[in-house]
């Protein structure tokens, strides 16, 4: 009996274990590596940021070799320490003049690509853009009526000039005022958000035909307001790049702070709620984070569409719908669109400048287009 029992106890040697073995195509090194993959994206692309910085700095009309550039930029971050081998004056043109702008340029696109992701998440609408809820047509009004003022009316605060102020104020007022108009009993349903925002487009965009229509003294200076509503990085200082880069990286950081709530909104606001998640209270915040970032965009860039649609789209394509890294991925895509994007806006038809937004449409498009020919019925949203 002792034997018998001995021999039902005993696990034959062949036989398989049950536990999931870490080393087979679902187990948990195949796991770790999908998850290390993702999260090596990010410094992947942090450093192909950079790359497109020092690329963009080492361009104009004093040639800089991009290596120099890149050198110039590591002595500035004071971890690493390169002996300088070029003119000074190469360091102080690069640093005063020209990374300023690029600098701008990745401010540009890093809050537009943010707010991308979090209208679309808050829309539940894959053609949801950052300029879709009339900030553009509000900017670009705001901005029609510095151009209208007399030269000797000018106003300045922390080196920015009227232009600027009354575009960021103009995106602000467009998306209060949509969202005023598209809340009913406390509650602003989606939908009407989105027809809110087409109608106030339209009547903005009227009011500036209008404007422009009427005015004698605007004439002389339409080509520079077309050039402003076509796009163009306008960053003359740090102060201004300063001003911008602690409205982007708070309303960055609040964008991933938002990342849980964003993915409860994708399974719907009335799941959402069911999860605990105060529906009203986040679009509130999300509309007003989102909005900060297009009002600092456009500020100093004018209307650069586009860029918003592009980045968050293309980090979903390869990166998945997890907002905790769309947000991040999506700041950095977008920053490295904006950069070469400007940079060849000013290098193909030298010394004539392309508009910014129409190079972005131009070049993002085609590309764009061939991803979703390429992800073909893979791609959900």
């Amino acid at each position: 009996m002792a034997r018998l029992a001995d021999s039902k106890s005993a696990k034959p040697a062949d036989t398989p274990s049950r536990e999931p073995d870490s080393r087979g195509p679902r187990g948990r090194l195949s796991l770790g590596v999908r998850v290390s993959w993702r999260s090596a994206v990010l410094p992947l692309l942090v450093v192909a940021l950079f790359a497109a910085l020092a690329l963009a700095a080492a361009y104009g009309a004093v040639p800089i070799s991009p290596l120099t550039s890149a050198a110039i930029l590591l002595n500035q971050t004071h971890i690493i320490h390169i002996q300088p081998s070029w003119p000074a004056s190469d360091e102080a043109i690069l640093l005063l003049y020209r990374l300023p702008r690029v600098a701008g340029a990745g401010l540009v696109g890093a809050a537009l690509g943010v707010a991308g992701v979090l209208f679309q998440g808050l829309l539940r609408n894959p053609l949801a853009d950052p300029l879709l809820l009339g900030t553009s047509s509000g900017a670009a009004l705001g901005a029609t009526i510095a151009f209208m003022l007399p030269a000797a009316f000018t106003a300045y605060w922390f080196g920015f000039g009227l232009i600027a102020l009354l575009a960021f104020a103009g995106a602000l007022v467009a998306v209060a005022l949509v969202y005023l108009l598209a809340t009913h009993n406390r509650q602003t349903p989606v939908v009407t958000l989105l027809l809110a925002g087409v109608a106030v487009s339209a009547v903005l965009t009227a009011a500036q035909t209008i404007l422009i229509t009427m005015n004698d003294r605007l004439g002389l200076r339409l080509v520079s307001l077309y050039r402003w509503i076509s796009g163009s990085v306008n960053v003359e200082s740090w102060t201004q790049a300063e001003v911008i880069t602690v409205l982007v990286v708070a309303s960055v950081i609040a964008g991933f702070v938002l990342a849980p709530a964003l993915d409860a909104f994708a399974l719907g606001e009335d799941m959402a709620g069911h999860l605990g998640l105060r529906v009203e209270r986040y679009k509130l915040v999300i509309v007003l984070v989102a909005a900060l970032l297009v009002g600092a965009a456009v500020s100093i860039s004018g209307i650069v569409g586009f860029v918003g649609l592009v980045a968050p789209h293309l980090c979903r394509l390869t990166l998945g719908p997890r907002h905790r890294l769309l947000v991040p991925a999506s700041a950095l895509v977008g920053a490295i669109f904006v950069v070469v994007a400007d940079l060849l806006a000013r290098v193909l038809v030298a010394p004539a400048e392309l508009p910014l937004g129409v190079l972005t449409a131009l070049v993002g498009g085609p590309f764009f287009l061939w991803l979703l020919r390429a992800a073909g019925s893979r791609y959900r949203w």
